[in-house]
């Protein structure tokens, strides 16, 4: 008989409870995971060493209001403890083909791991970026089947600057050269777009996010409205092909 199918687990970074809920919720939708193969650790509450990650058939690492540019002596000892939790899943999934995609603020902590260059020059407006595939792209098993251009939902207040030698580069966007890439010869991803969200729970989140500097929070209305009017079947459809590949 098939082995059965291994959980999907979401890694969430986010320090304020109602956002990590939604973002679970979103996750599991959109990967088209039912509720009994899905799990959900919380590293600013809990450890990496709670998990069996043998047990884990694929991880998505959620986003976050932390920088992974922040000086060190300014961070936290919750976001400092968080990253280097995350450099730990990293290697991880670096060492044994465990399928994993560090999203948004996490692809800043994968870039580091394999020696690039995260910093403020390529920040996003929150709201819907054309992504383009790369060739390699059209080739990847996880985003040669997207349609192109294709329209993500970002926000974000840096990015990968030098692509890490150890990576491929899959998409980009006109304001953002590193959007998706893949560490060289593995199953670890990462996208600097939000792929989990629709319009609806990406307007929830940045009304929940408006005093964290992401835009002037006078100019919410303004975002919803064009955010409304964007349509992001893709991200969504990446994110339930990576969870496939949970099941090999």
């Amino acid at each position: 008989m098939p082995a059965e199918p291994r959980p999907v687990l979401l890694v969430s970074v986010r320090p304020e409870t109602p956002a990590a809920a939604a973002e679970a919720e979103s996750v599991r939708q959109a990967a088209g995971v039912p509720a009994d193969r899905f799990a959900h650790l919380r590293l600013d509450l809990d450890t990496l060493d709670t998990v069996d990650l043998d047990a884990v058939g694929a991880v998505v690492i959620g986003g976050s209001p932390f920088n992974v540019s922040t000086p060190e002596a300014s961070k936290s000892p919750v976001q400092r403890r968080v990253e280097a939790d995350l450099v730990r899943l990293a290697e991880h999934g670096l060492a044994t083909d465990l399928p994993v995609l560090f999203t948004c603020y996490g692809i800043g902590v994968l870039t580091r791991v394999l020696g690039g260059t995260v910093g403020p020059e390529y920040g996003e407006a929150v709201g819907p970026v054309s992504i383009t595939l790369t060739d390699e792209g059209r080739a990847d098993p996880l985003t040669g089947t997207l349609a192109e251009p294709f329209t993500a939902l970002a926000g974000h207040k840096e990015a990968t600057s030098e692509l890490p030698a150890g990576a491929t580069l899959l998409a980009s966007s006109a304001t953002c050269p590193v959007q998706v890439y893949r560490a060289t010869g593995s199953r670890v991803y990462a996208t600097q777009f939000h792929p989990e969200v629709t319009t609806d729970s990406f307007i929830a989140r940045a009304t929940l996010y408006r005093d964290y500097g992401y835009f002037p929070s006078h100019e919410l209305d303004d975002i919803a409205r064009v955010v409304r009017e964007a349509s992001v079947p893709e991200p969504l459809r990446l994110l339930r092909r990576f969870a496939a590949l949970a099941d090999g």
